[in-house]
């Protein structure tokens, strides 16, 4: 039984209504009716008032401490709709997992793993009626965690509130898996040693908006970024892991030591492309190395990955002063493989050898 209360909305979608939105759902506008909630208080209260509510505004006020100080984490993956009629999750664990890092990084308290599941869980349920059923659809399921309090200080908060909501979303490649251009920015860091890089926090995207801007400027639809140190070993994208096919099948990818997000995805591609007992080399990828293997024809093919996407292949990269095209500027076939064999597990549709997929509903 689950331990959260129930607070029916009173005036829920109707069914004919939310059929219309679920027929082409665009990412992060239309949200289900209801969301989950958990809030913390220090002095001994701990975590308390596991409920689903209706979905609408926040009353903050306007001293709130996440308004002024940013203390805030937050997680995405995932619902899918099996042929079954089950609706299920991928790897929900290591997320929990990962907003455990990202509280202890950001002095927030850590939500239970047992919590992060059962809130998911809680809110499919109550509105499995807005999880898709088209071809490449899910329910998009946003856990975070904010300083609540009303306070002007610079310290961790004594009030914390933990939210889940959840969008309908479609395809992310309307017209099948397509080539994006990537914007390198040598000028611009999303983090350094030492810093946030590995916690997934609203900063680190704030601080890469104006890198994005750039890539928009230069005719490019991503951004990716360099390290810190020295301004020439590739991190990752905005929102993204990038990873290098060589031309003999082996695969590169930048090491996660800090700087650069643990992407849920990128470790299970990385355990996909281990079990085809293909090389996996995690270490500093330079852009030099990079841009000369392309030119040369060692470097075959490349691609970013994310909860979004699941697999994005990158078919140019431009800089202040580079541009290149990344094979013949087509997705790669091992690219096209992994996307296939991931997104065949995630939908039910593929053997989960590892035990990857959790069952909500």
């Amino acid at each position: 039984m689950s331990r959260f209360a129930i607070e029916p909305h009173p005036s829920p979608v109707s069914a004919s209504e939310r059929a219309g939105l679920l027929e082409s759902p665009a990412f992060g506008t239309v949200f289900s009716d209801h969301m989950a909630r958990i809030d913390w208080r220090a002095e001994g209260v701990g975590w308390h008032d596991h409920r689903l509510v209706p979905y609408g505004p926040l009353e903050l006020m306007p001293a709130t401490s996440v308004l002024h100080y940013a203390q805030e984490i937050f997680e995405g993956l995932k619902a899918y709709r099996w042929p079954d009629g089950s609706i299920r999750t991928f790897r929900p664990t290591a997320n929990a997992e990962r907003f455990g890092l990202s509280a202890r990084r950001l002095a927030l308290p850590e939500l239970p793993v047992e919590d992060f599941l059962d809130s998911l869980s809680a809110l499919v349920e109550m509105d499995q009626g807005w999880v898709p059923t088209g071809v490449g659809t899910s329910l998009y399921l946003r856990p975070f965690m904010f300083a609540s309090e009303s306070f002007i200080g610079v310290r961790a908060a004594h009030e914390v509130s933990y939210l889940v909501i959840a969008s309908p979303v479609g395809a992310y490649f309307k017209g099948g898996v397509a080539p994006v251009s990537i914007w390198v920015d040598q000028r611009h860091h999303r983090a350094g040693p030492g810093g946030t890089g590995s916690a997934k926090c609203g900063g680190n995207y704030a601080g890469s908006l104006v890198s994005q801007e750039l890539a928009y400027a230069h005719g490019c639809e991503q951004v990716l970024f360099l390290d810190a140190l020295t301004s020439s070993n590739l991190e990752e994208l905005g929102g993204m892991n990038v990873v290098v096919v060589m031309a003999d099948g082996s695969v590169v990818t930048p090491p996660t030591s800090g700087t650069i997000l643990e992407g849920v995805t990128r470790s299970s591609l990385l355990q996909l492309i281990r079990d085809r007992d293909l090389e996996v080399d995690e270490r500093p990828v330079e852009l030099a190395e990079l841009l000369a293997g392309i030119k040369s024809g060692q470097v075959a093919e490349v691609f970013a990955c994310g909860t979004a996407a699941v697999v994005t292949p990158v078919g140019w990269l431009a800089g202040e002063d580079f541009e290149v095209a990344v094979g013949d500027s087509q997705p790669g076939a091992l690219t096209m493989s992994l996307y296939e064999e991931l997104t065949g597990i995630q939908y039910g549709l593929r053997e989960d050898k590892h035990g990857w997929t959790h069952r909500l509903v």
